[in-house]
């Protein structure tokens, strides 16, 4: 019998992994090697990016506060912080002795340049509508009474305004140094005050990050985006490797030490390996299957609710996610603290109702075109098994295949009638729901348009109240139940293969790898 050859890509993917395990061994640095599925976007934190970018720059920049491990907010740039003119001014006091990476010392004026860039429209910040009339709040006034504070005037109180200032697609509303720009005023590269400095990014194959011998740690445990950040290798490469199956076999011939978002196949083929050791970590992201409600066909909600009762969320968790996570129908995460038995109320198979529902619509088995990605498998499978259960009512769905950038692209557009799709983590339950409520006309990239229910976000945005909060909450549930914009299928796990060398490794809520404390053996 023939034997069957590599494919190039896969054989290309071998013989670099091999040259950068040479590399890796030339030199007396220390040097921590691990996997991106696909590029970053850009170096430009929170404008140009994706999971991937944030979690590359994330290593490079900080921001006046960001996430503890409980998902609480923490001091980073900031010593500390009071609240003042009821609720609507921070007043931050800064660390001391802080450096950028070209040496640098941070002060209040590189905080106030700081934001007032990512409230610029020109930077096309990501969280820039955050702050606009229809946000969380605007920013009225940011000023430096002294080269060590910072104060941010809103024009109302909000209880979201740390946690957006933190949140890791925000790029954690990095205070960086102005060098990061060109006179012209374009984008350079990020001069920040993580604890690595950006190394060299060539496109399509990797990115490094080195060591800032600068760094200034804070003395607490390391928690979260904060806490002490003591870097113990000298340089971290992010490997650009598409093919999962290249990625494992770097691993496995000690040519890679960390891959991350491990597929579960590979997991449990991973599991008998002596010379690998896993970290499996519950995780607060959300897949699920995204229905465009202004669709000529999909306005019908009884057709998007025919298709959720025809599918089995549980069984196709446990056929894609083989015991790694559970069933969740909420845009809650399992285990979070508003994650009440009103969330826990779903859809439930129901062959019959969904074949009235589809004769009360009319539906006679026009096609329905299913975006979907191979860059998450769990996506891409999740994407099968649902199409397969809908056609046991007649429902006849179409899936188009893309890469990961395009159907990003027509997300962020709206341009699509339905897409399996995954969402990275929300820390705070507002911004779970945040993330899908918003009117399509000025966010188009908004899965669920349901005017009552952004004026319920709202509140709860607005209040600290934990019951109150908790009954907005459900009440949204509820009604994202009846709307069906989406059906949310699973959070997920973050799956994390190191050689079994790696030490001081720690998955955590959000599923993001941070590299400080961690060693090489």
């Amino acid at each position: 019998m023939p034997r069957r050859r590599p494919s190039p890509a896969w054989t290309v993917g071998l013989a670099a992994l091999a040259l950068w395990a040479m590399l890796g061994k030339a030199g007396a640095e220390t040097l921590l090697r691990t996997r991106l599925n696909a590029d970053i976007r850009s170096t430009d934190p929170g404008t140009n990016r994706d999971a991937n970018t944030d979690g590359v720059i994330a290593h490079v920049v900080e921001g006046l506060v960001a996430f503890r491990d409980d998902t609480s907010i923490g001091p980073m740039l900031a010593e500390s912080w009071t609240v003042s003119n009821e609720g609507k001014t921070y007043t931050f006091r800064l660390r001391h002795g802080v450096k950028f990476h070209n040496g640098a010392t941070m002060t209040a004026d590189d905080v106030v340049w700081s934001l007032k860039r990512w409230l610029d429209p020109a930077t096309q910040w990501r969280c820039l509508s955050e702050f606009s009339a229809t946000g969380i709040a605007r920013i009225e006034k940011i000023e430096a009474p002294d080269p060590h504070t910072v104060a941010i005037t809103l024009d109302q109180p909000t209880a979201l305004f740390l946690p957006t200032l933190a949140r890791p697609d925000c790029g954690q509303t990095a205070i960086i140094h102005r060098d990061s720009l060109g006179p012209d005023g374009k984008w350079i590269a990020p001069v920040g005050t993580g604890p690595f400095k950006l190394g060299e990014w060539k496109r399509g194959q990797y990115v490094d990050v080195i060591r800032f011998d600068g760094y200034a740690s804070r003395s607490e445990p390391r928690t979260g985006y904060t806490g002490a950040k003591d870097v113990k290798v000298d340089r971290v490469r992010f490997n650009v490797i598409p093919d999962s199956s290249a990625a494992k076999a770097g691993l496995l011939s000690g040519s890679l030490d960390v891959i991350m978002s491990l597929s579960i196949p590979d997991l449990e083929e991973l599991k008998s390996r002596p010379e690998v050791q896993l970290s499996i970590t519950p995780a607060l992201g959300l897949t699920g299957i995204l229905f465009q409600t202004k669709d000529p066909l999909l306005k019908d909600v009884r057709i998007r609710r025919a298709i959720a009762l025809s599918i089995d969320t549980a069984q196709i968790v446990d056929a894609v996610m083989m015991g790694t996570a559970r069933p969740n129908n909420s845009a809650l995460p399992l285990g979070g603290p508003f994650y009440s038995e009103a969330q826990s109320h779903g859809y439930t198979q129901n062959i019959a109702e969904a074949k009235k529902l589809l004769l009360e619509a009319g539906y006679r088995g026009q096609p329905i075109k299913m975006i979907t990605n191979k860059r998450y498998s769990y996506v891409f499978d999740s994407s099968v098994l649902v199409q397969a259960m809908a056609q046991t009512v007649g429902i006849n769905i179409e899936l188009d295949v893309m890469d990961w950038a395009a159907q990003l692209d027509r997300y962020n557009r709206g341009d699509y009638q339905s897409m399996a799709f995954t969402y990275s983590a929300r820390l705070d339950p507002s911004l779970s729901f945040e993330m899908l409520t918003g009117p399509k006309a000025t966010q188009p990239r908004k899965v669920w348009d349901n005017p009552e229910a952004q004026e319920m976000l709202r509140q709860s945005m607005m209040i600290d109240d934990a019951a109150k909060r908790q009954a907005l909450f459900d009440e949204m549930h509820k009604r994202f139940i009846a709307d069906v914009p989406m059906i949310v299928l699973f959070n997920g796990a973050e799956l994390t293969a190191l050689r079994k060398g790696i030490k001081g490794y720690a998955g955590w809520l959000y599923p993001q790898p941070r590299f400080w404390g961690v060693t090489v053996e």
